[in-house]
């Protein structure tokens, strides 16, 4: 049976979080994979470019990420859907959006400016595509805690389930080939799913997830985070679509040009304090493995048996050698409290049933927001369990539950403690 021919292929990426360490490899590679693979080609970028977090971005104003926004237009038509943190250098989201524009790169979104009544972006805009069209629908999260609290006031957001409901078929009416941006999490995108016509992407942000699901000829795809990899997506001639991700290497080929400014960028903005290592890591851990390792060093500094930590509290997985405040500031992003709990036997079973979603697991039980846990499998009951101030706080939405009653464990607090279980021989954070 003859394969499918390819249509247009769409090369999508979310949650950047300014990680400069990859971010000219990357570049390199939507170059590699437009000038290979002679079909039309649209660069999709779902939310959170930006990162408050990156001292560099801050102090640089995020110059490494406008250059590579400003190179992607000439590589191929560009989308970009706003998330959370694309307002974390300059609180204006208008502003934002205006140099976006100005760039030659299309905004998409539902997010709404309180002081004019009106859309920051249009919520949906049709891109060529050689000789079909793209209809591109964008949507944002609502949780107005995770925006810039300066801006908060600025912001009107749909839960974007609701808004889809009301408003997605008439955003695609007439529609040639269909793409939905989500950068509202799993939970949200689950009941939007249902709503795309067959043969439709759609692309997942804001959980820092990567996995391809299936959903009749139609993809629904989330990219991972921190510029560690991208979808490639394909529209097919048999109306289906197909994607797969590619993993970007620190040692991939890199643009020279961005490669040179992310260099002269770190060397200008970076202080002494910020290069002062803090240990060396014997070897290379994936994310989800940086986790465990945090979390089971969450239990040992609390005397808890078994220890959570949200998958958002990191941004990458820790490198092997020296490890600077700088790169540790990238792997750890917040700092805070660490709270202890008591619970029972069953509800430690549940906890971690539903912890470590970077496995391969059901759509269905997928819950958006997620802990990285300990291995452990205590046999007591009950468990004592540590996690930081923030799951303690959200217990919802990590734990799935609003009955645990924590507790502070009294010195230790998240970057210590897991600078101590990551690094050897070094400073502690």
């Amino acid at each position: 049976m003859k394969r499918a021919d390819v249509i247009g292929r769409v090369l999508a990426v979310s949650d950047m979080h300014s990680a400069y360490e990859r971010t000219a490899q990357l570049l390199a590679a939507f170059e590699t994979e437009v000038r290979s693979n002679p079909v039309p080609h649209v660069i999709a970028i779902d939310g959170d470019i930006f990162e408050h977090g990156n001292v560099v971005a801050v102090r640089s104003g995020g110059a490494v990420d406008w250059a590579f926004l400003a190179a992607l237009p000439a590589i191929a038509p560009t989308v970009f859907n706003l998330g959370n943190h694309d307002n974390d250098l300059t609180p204006d989201l208008a502003q934002v959006v205006a140099r976006m524009k100005s760039l030659g790169v299309h905004v998409v979104s539902t997010i709404g400016d309180t002081r004019t009544g009106a859309g920051y972006a249009d919520p949906s805009t049709t891109l060529p595509f050689g000789r079909r069209s793209l209809r591109v629908v964008g949507m944002a999260t609502n949780s107005l805690t995770t925006y810039p609290k300066a801006s908060r006031d600025q912001l009107s957001i749909p839960a974007a389930a609701d808004w889809a409901s009301a408003n997605l078929a008439g955003a695609l009416a007439g529609a040639d080939l269909v793409m939905v941006m989500s950068h509202a999490g799993v939970s949200a995108d689950r009941d939007i799913l249902p709503l795309l016509p067959d043969g439709s992407l759609m692309i997942g942000g804001h959980n820092h997830l990567l996995f391809q699901h299936r959903q009749g000829r139609s993809a629904y795809v989330h990219t991972g985070a921190w510029t560690a990899a991208y979808t490639v997506a394909e529209f097919l001639s048999d109306g289906s679509v197909t994607a797969q991700s590619r993993t970007v290497a620190l040692d991939a080929p890199a643009s020279p040009a961005l490669a040179d400014l992310i260099a002269a960028t770190l060397a200008a903005d970076l202080t002494e304090e910020e290069r002062i290592i803090l240990g060396t890591s014997p070897r290379a851990l994936s994310l989800g493995d940086t986790g465990r390792r945090v979390a089971a060093g969450l239990a040992q500094a609390a005397g808890a048996e078994a220890g959570f930590i949200g998958h958002t509290t990191l941004g990458t997985g820790v490198p092997a050698g020296p490890v600077s405040r700088y790169v540790f500031d990238s792997i750890v992003r917040f700092d805070g409290k660490l709270m202890v709990a008591t619970v029972s036997r069953a509800q430690f079973d549940g906890f971690m049933a539903r912890a470590n979603q970077d496995r391969p697991m059901p759509l269905a039980d997928r819950s958006g927001d997620f802990l990285y846990a300990s291995a452990a499998a205590p046999k007591s009951d009950p468990v004592r369990i540590v996690t930081t101030d923030w799951c303690a706080t959200n217990q919802q939405e990590y734990f799935g539950t609003t009955d645990l009653s924590f507790t502070e464990a009294t010195g230790l607090s998240v970057k210590a403690t897991s600078a101590a279980a990551l690094l050897q021989a070094g400073r502690t954070a």
